[in-house]
């Protein structure tokens, strides 16, 4: 959100806008005609998703709107559980999986995910606070990816889909280690041309 929206009220207006949009949705009243807003919309009705994923969402990225940065690991990994973790429940939901293993699973990797990809960002524009160590926060997110793979087993396969984000996090934690987990290295910025094929033998496999 702070990427996008230089002025907080800008950003306030416009997470109002969505909540209103989702309130509707879920209250089986009139939405605006937006191709977003519609499809969204529509899923909801469909596959019956849980309005407090998407209140939890818009609430984190509220929160993004202040320049405070996130000063301890537990406060990093809340906040990466509510901007993505929730998106791979939310994910679950609609592939028909509601399954507390999955959904375990969909917890951990999806902090790992947002973990990653914090790290990447740190060049840019990030939440990690000054007292966080990179090799740190790669640690955690390392021990959430085990943590899911744990439980592979007992997850249901229909729910491999929601969970292949395992995939990207556990290579861009790769290609972090091997630069001396420094995320300012330039060779982070180059593309991972093998992404799509590392996911699609990990769809293959049916495993995450």
């Amino acid at each position: 959100m702070r990427e996008t929206v230089r002025e907080p009220m800008l950003g306030q207006i416009r997470l109002q806008w969505w909540r209103e949009n989702i309130a509707a949705a879920f209250e089986g009243g009139a939405v605006r005609r937006h191709a977003v807003v519609e499809a969204l919309t529509a899923a909801i009705r469909a596959y019956c998703l849980t309005r407090a994923h998407f209140n939890r969402l818009v609430d984190a990225r509220e929160e993004d709107l202040v320049e405070e940065p996130l000063a301890s690991l537990d406060a990093l990994e809340e906040y990466a559980e509510a901007t993505s973790a929730r998106l791979v429940y939310l994910a679950l939901e609609t592939l028909g999986v509601r399954d507390p293993l999955a959904e375990k699973a969909g917890f951990h990797i999806g902090i790992a995910y947002a973990l990653a990809g914090l790290l990447r960002a740190m060049p840019y524009r990030t939440r990690i606070g000054p007292a966080l160590v990179p090799a740190e926060i790669a640690a955690a997110a390392s021990r959430h990816l085990a943590a899911a793979r744990a439980r592979r087993g007992a997850v249901p396969p229909a729910a491999l889909p929601a969970l292949l984000p395992a995939i990207v996090a556990e290579r861009s934690l790769a290609r972090l280690k091997r630069a001396g987990n420094d995320p300012f290295d330039p060779a982070l910025t180059a593309p991972d041309t093998m992404q799509s094929w590392r996911l699609a033998i990990a769809s293959l496999r049916k495993r995450y």
